[in-house]
């Protein structure tokens, strides 16, 4: 069965791994042509850059032949830059041999280009007495050859993307034929395969389930295929082994059956006497070799048993004579525990107050020391505001001092001006008839510069007062802001001594918060004491009346004493537990 299986799934992995080999080839050949067609798009694109980066050169050179700006020839060398990094990409790129010929015959050209005309026509720009010859020659074409080669180039390269593109349409083609030719081979070979499984294996398995099931439901059946050599055979083989030591086992209970109904009879005699507190009724009768164990093992139980209930009648005696006296103890002690808890409680209420009066000290101490504290911030913010005041003062003072220097400044540009105004006046007069309406203007002048000289002097004299003013004005801002210093410095004193009494005030509300608090728990560990205590003292009469019920229980089983002993001691226990 497992070659038939293992040769049945081999054919089917078979036929999926070549058709996914022949889909892996045909994906590997066109993403092969994929990269083929990047990079012949990128080959194009770098012999449009190259022919760009010619056109560019050509362009710069007609505009350095036309202006003689010399940043014309400095974008010429860049574009021979970006030619030249164009072309040793575009050589590392191709391998085709006509293409690698067609560029050769590019950069030759290029290069002639360059070496010879353009350099002819940089010489002839570069001179002013030969620059009309520059222009005239960079009007002609100069770039036939390099556009000729590049339209062989990208059509070549156009012609090489199509194969490519055929390529990857014919790969296409062979994968899909295999992915769909695998799938419908894998499928026919699946149902033949279900097909050859289900009538080899599926049907005997069935046939061999039935005869199984009707032996475990204790009916009769042969099992099948019992001759075969795989493994149905084996598993017929050990069908047919059960069904043997079935009929075995049948046989084999029979004769427990019997030997069972004399142990549980004897078993349930003993367990009877037993549930009506007879421990003295012991199992005589002769069990079989297996059961013998059984037999002495509940002989021996049933005379622990007896020793046990003799042990618990003698034992609950003490125990209920030492119950009483805890319960005695335990109710003197809770009625003491309980006077010690109300004191605590008395105790913890008076400390509890005072706690509650020293932190309304401190709180009003801690409010007193926050004024302090707002009344030395407004004097440091007077300061503050005072030295700025200073300051402003003295910056005006420093610039009434720049203005009585530009006032100074203004008042010799008049005097200078007025002196200009003399020298043009005279040159008039010197001018005669020409020069009388020049010797007006420069009495105008005249005038207007020994009115400009009056008013600085006005100035000079107001910025005199405003600066004897200001000088004033600083005086008694700093006397003010001495008067704010002393302020502070009594204020700083009032506050550290507020500080003081304040921390002394906080340290005695913690430590009568911490007495206050032992208190609470001692008076909350008195008062669980006393709970305690009254449990104890009702556990304690539970444990009485437990104790006389457990001797009436005892009482109750036949052990083999004297039971007239027990009747006597079982009255009296119950007079001491009502006494109690």
């Amino acid at each position: 069965m497992a070659r038939k299986i293992v040769l049945s799934f081999a054919l089917a992995i078979f036929m999926v791994c070549a058709s996914g080999v022949v889909v892996a080839m045909s994906l590997s050949a066109m993403r092969g042509s994929t990269l083929e067609n990047v990079n012949s798009l990128r080959v194009k694109e770098l012999v449009s850059e190259m022919l760009a980066s010619v056109i560019q050169q050509e362009n710069a050179l007609r505009g350095y032949a036309m202006l003689g700006r010399a940043e014309l020839l400095d974008e010429y060398k860049a574009n021979q830059d970006v030619f030249a990094k164009a072309a040793k990409e575009f050589d590392e790129r191709v391998k085709l041999a006509d293409q690698r010929e067609r560029f050769a015959k590019l950069t030759a050209e290029v290069k002639d280009l360059n070496d010879r005309r353009f350099a002819e026509l940089i010489t002839l720009a570069a001179n002013p007495e030969t620059r009309a010859r520059a222009q005239e020659i960079s009007g002609q074409k100069q770039l036939p050859v390099v556009r000729a080669v590049v339209a062989e180039l990208l059509t070549r390269q156009d012609e090489v993307i199509a194969e490519r593109r055929a390529e990857q349409a014919s790969m296409a083609t062979i994968a899909n034929v295999a992915v769909w030719g695998g799938a419908a081979l894998t499928a026919l070979v699946a149902l033949l395969m279900g097909w050859l499984l289900a009538r080899t294996i599926a049907a005997p398995l069935r046939d061999l389930t039935d005869a199984t099931t009707t032996l475990a439901q204790g009916g009769e059946a042969k099992v099948p295929f019992r001759e075969r050599a795989d493994e149905l055979g084996d598993i017929a083989g050990a069908v047919e082994q059960f069904r043997m030591a079935a009929v075995n086992r049948a046989e084999a209970d029979a004769r427990l059956a019997a030997e069972q109904q004399v142990v549980t009879t004897s078993l349930r005699n003993g367990l009877s006497a037993l549930t009506t507190g007879d421990l003295t009724a012991s199992i005589d009768a002769e069990f079989p070799g297996a059961y013998v164990e059984l037999k002495t093992n509940f002989n021996a139980a049933l005379a622990s048993l007896r020793g046990l209930i003799g042990s618990v009648a003698e034992s609950t005696r003490a125990i209920r004579t030492g119950s009483s006296e805890i319960t005695q103890a335990s109710e003197d002690l809770a009625r003491r525990t309980e006077a010690n808890a109300a004191s605590l409680e008395e105790t913890s209420a008076a400390v509890t107050q005072m706690d509650t009066r020293l932190k309304a000290t401190a709180a009003a101490a801690g409010r007193t020391v926050e004024r302090a504290d707002g009344a030395i911030a407004t004097v440091t913010s007077g300061r503050s505001v005072a030295d700025e005041a200073v300051q402003a003062m003295t910056r005006v003072s420093d610039s009434a001092k720049g203005i009585d220097s530009v006032i100074e400044g203004l008042d010799k540009i008049a005097f200078q001006t007025r002196v200009l105004a003399m020298n043009a006046a005279v040159e008039a007069g010197r001018a005669g008839e020409a020069g009388r309406g020049f010797a007006v203007v420069a009495d105008l002048v005249s005038a207007l510069a020994m009115r400009a000289e009056e008013e600085a002097g006005r100035a000079r004299d107001q910025l005199t007062a405003t600066q004897t003013d200001i000088g004033a004005a600083v005086e008694m801002v700093q006397k003010v802001d001495a008067a704010l210093l002393d302020i502070s410095g009594d204020v700083s004193e009032v506050h550290t001594l507020l500080g003081d009494i304040a921390a002394d005030n906080q340290a005695q509300s913690t430590a009568i918060t911490q007495i206050s608090a032992a208190i609470g728990a001692m008076d909350h560990s008195t008062q669980q004491n006393a709970a305690m205590v009254e449990q104890t003292a009702a556990a304690a009469r539970n444990l009485t009346g437990e104790v006389s019920a457990l001797t009436e229980q005892a009482d109750k089983f036949e052990i083999g004493d004297s039971k007239s002993r027990r009747a006597g001691y079982t009255s009296r226990g119950r007079a001491a537990l009502m006494a109690a």
